[in-house]
């Protein structure tokens, strides 16, 4: 808590809501740095989500070799040079080793990392990457298609355009027939 009996974030609110020209005394304002500092921390959880409480165990020795793939997982993120949000769809697919991971564990994966400040390409990567360590697979794809809000509000203001990045690891990259099964079962 500062002097005037405020914490250091509903300052910072505060003197950023002057600086746009607001009056943060102003009736609907006063209770905005609250309100910003809740909403900030449910968007940024994923810097307190414990990997291993969020697996919980979920990982399966099941004698399966086929392709698995989880498509379509919507999230929302924030881009970390505006703090504007990006959102989209996930795809992610897996060859297994002998080992599955609950169906629900692999959004929540993706919520994990989109849940921090982020740029696509990372983000991406991060899910492919904690994918293959934990589970140990053949491969791992993920492909994540987003709208960012930084170029459709601000500077080049293009509405429909759309960002897709990937990350092809182990089989998924050496090998075209594995990687285009996968982007054939997610649609592309």
């Amino acid at each position: 808590m500062t002097a005037t009996g405020q914490t250091p974030f509903d300052e910072a609110i505060r003197t950023l809501l002057g600086e746009i020209g607001e009056d943060p005394d102003r009736d609907g304002l006063r209770r905005t740095p609250q309100r910003v500092q809740r909403m900030y921390a449910e968007l940024t959880e994923g810097y307190r989500t414990d990997p291993d409480a969020l697996i919980n165990g979920a990982c399966f020795d099941v004698e399966y070799d086929e392709m698995v793939v989880v498509r379509d997982i919507e999230f929302f993120s924030l881009c970390e040079h505006h703090l504007l949000p990006f959102h989209g769809r996930a795809h992610v697919g897996y060859l297994p080793r002998g080992r599955v991971i609950g169906l629900s564990k692999i959004p929540r994966v993706v919520d994990m990392y989109a849940h921090r400040l982020q740029v696509q390409e990372r983000m991406t990567q991060q899910v492919a990457a904690f994918l293959m360590e934990r589970l140990e697979p053949k491969g791992v794809g993920c492909v994540v298609e987003a709208s960012h809000l930084c170029t459709m509000m601000r500077g080049v203001r293009k509405q429909q355009a759309a960002m897709v990045t990937s990350s092809m690891l182990g089989t998924f990259r050496r090998d075209g027939r594995t990687r285009n099964e996968f982007l054939k079962l997610i649609g592309h």
